[in-house]
């Protein structure tokens, strides 16, 4: 049984929540972690958790955001950070990969929601793309835990933010075939990674191309465990205990 840690399962991808609920637990998927981006978003995570007793959610604002977002959002943030169902603040972090413009926009955004993190002694869950060395800088700076979602960086990298206390969230990508990651998983400790879909995007091979959907935790893992040479019970006996480290779950 395996849990989906990052995902954004909405009404905009899916035309029918339910049967994609259904899906992932006849692939023993039995927990999946919804993560918001934007006040919209945010919004149907808090609706959806009352709805479906085995998802549970992160709130957030995504750094593609920055140039959008109210700074009432952010209270909006902090007002619900005491639902039981909320785990985590995300997917929140730092976007240099279109453009730098925005780029002191972006890190104050990203440290006013890591003080709440601090505040509450919530998990952050961290998107972190072309700003590896800023993430980290500003990560050193507050004391946070949580998740580096869809991790594909140098093994160099991975293990500072290992050293830092954050778990690597690995999804589709570690199947495509000219990923280096998987180079960089087989020097890594089971208990320093978790598993994700990022559904809607990522799908894994051989669904590249294709709608994703948490059911496809499934397809991650089976790779996962050939890769490292272990069985699918062990991968999901370490990656959940990996979870209960870092989420109230």
């Amino acid at each position: 049984m395996f849990t989906d840690t990052h995902c954004h399962v909405f009404k905009e991808y899916y035309n029918n929540i339910d049967s994609i609920i259904n899906n992932a637990k006849e692939n023993k998927i039995f927990q999946i972690i919804n993560n918001g981006c934007n006040h919209k978003s945010n919004l149907e995570v808090l609706d959806l958790i009352t709805r479906y007793p085995n998802m549970y959610g992160a709130i957030g604002i995504h750094p593609e955001e920055v140039d959008n977002y109210n700074p009432e959002e952010l209270k909006f943030i902090e007002d619900n950070l005491n639902n039981p169902k909320i785990v985590a603040i995300g997917e929140i972090g730092l976007d240099y990969h279109y453009t730098k413009e925005n780029k002191q926009a972006q890190i104050e955004l990203f440290e006013s929601q890591l003080s709440l993190a601090e505040k509450y002694h919530k998990p952050v869950i961290i998107h972190s793309r072309d700003a590896t060395e800023d993430t980290i800088n500003i990560l050193k700076k507050h004391k946070v835990t949580g998740v580096i979602h869809s991790f594909s960086g140098s093994l160099e990298t991975a293990n500072i933010y290992i050293k830092m206390g954050f778990l690597l969230g690995i999804n589709g990508v570690i199947t495509f075939k000219n990923s280096k990651l998987k180079e960089v998983i087989k020097e890594i400790d089971l208990k320093n990674i978790i598993l994700e879909t990022d559904s809607p995007y990522l799908s894994p091979e051989p669904f590249r191309g294709k709608c994703n959907e948490p059911a496809n935790i499934f397809v991650i893992a089976k790779f996962i465990s050939h890769l490292k040479n272990t069985n699918l019970a062990k991968l999901a006996l370490i990656t959940n205990q990996n979870i209960k480290r870092i989420f109230d779950i």
